[in-house]
């Protein structure tokens, strides 16, 4: 697993554009978008299993397909952002629940996996969800 500490770079549209200030992810890549890092905790907002391979192409993962959990994850004040969810069983999963940034491999027989974001049970409640 890479060492370097995960974060997702969004964008933040520039002064001269009409949506100034909106937080988009992933960064469009142009010009008229500042690079921000986004937050690492956010909230799941909705949710689904995915049961079946996508199309190849684009699927590159592997031939023994297994299904996966993917998620909307609300990261407060910025954006909402898709990935997959990791760490806990498909029946524990639950709308609002606090999540952290993590990654995960495309392919975990792979030599030299490609690693994608993904978000997984927060060890401890946000800040706006503590007692």
């Amino acid at each position: 697993m890479p060492d370097a500490p995960l974060r997702l770079m969004g964008g933040r549209a520039r002064a001269e554009r009409p949506d100034a200030g909106r937080i988009v992810f992933p960064h469009p890549g142009t010009s008229d978008f500042d690079t921000v890092a986004l937050g690492t905790q956010g909230t799941l907002w909705s949710y689904t299993i995915q049961r079946f391979p996508p199309k190849a192409p684009p699927y590159a993962g592997p031939a023994a397909f297994k299904p996966w959990a993917l998620g909307y994850v609300d990261l407060p004040g910025e954006v909402i952002v898709q990935a997959r969810l990791v760490g806990m069983a498909f029946d524990a999963i639950r709308i609002g629940m606090p999540l952290q940034l993590t990654r995960v491999a495309l392919d975990d027989s792979a030599d030299d996996p490609l690693w994608l974001p993904a978000f997984a049970p927060a060890e401890a409640p946000l800040a706006e969800n503590a007692a």
